[in-house]
């Protein structure tokens, strides 16, 4: 058997992320358990209010979700828009970037529907209140 010895990359530095590959750069960037599923909300509409990101996501806490989104923001994915008005409005949507990565977010959705079945609760899950593997958006957060 041909023994291929894996050497580790240089580490690469740049807008103060380090990583020796793309898979640790991109994961830097969309990893954790919230971001995928704030660019995911931030898919289904053309921009999104604070609120209604929160109440798509019931299980994050307000600074949390904050924070996530300032992070996403930061790397350029979400773009913030601050109305001047009373009382003031800020709307979320994503960047050409952002935009980017939906094919890829879907296909994790996917994904996560065809492990599903393979976990064998694809009959468990029928009840109303559950994403089903057809819907193509989130409703009442039944996402997260």
């Amino acid at each position: 058997m041909d023994k291929t010895e894996v050497l580790p990359c240089r580490v690469k530095e740049i807008s103060g992320k380090r990583y020796r590959c793309y898979f640790e750069l991109t994961l830097a960037v969309i990893g954790g358990k919230w971001k995928p599923i704030i660019l995911y909300h931030l898919s289904l509409a053309s921009a999104v209010r604070f609120g209604e990101l929160r109440r798509g996501m019931p299980d994050v806490t307000e600074r949390m979700l904050t924070r996530q989104l300032r992070e996403l923001e930061a790397d350029g994915l979400v773009h913030r828009e601050v109305y001047r008005e009373v009382p003031p409005r800020v709307e979320y949507s994503l960047t050409e970037m952002g935009r980017s990565l939906i094919p890829l977010l879907l296909q994790m959705r996917a994904w996560g529907v065809d492990y599903e079945k393979f976990l064998g609760a694809d009959v468990i899950f029928q009840k109303e209140g559950y994403e089903r593997p057809d819907m193509t958006e989130c409703g009442q957060g039944t996402c997260t």
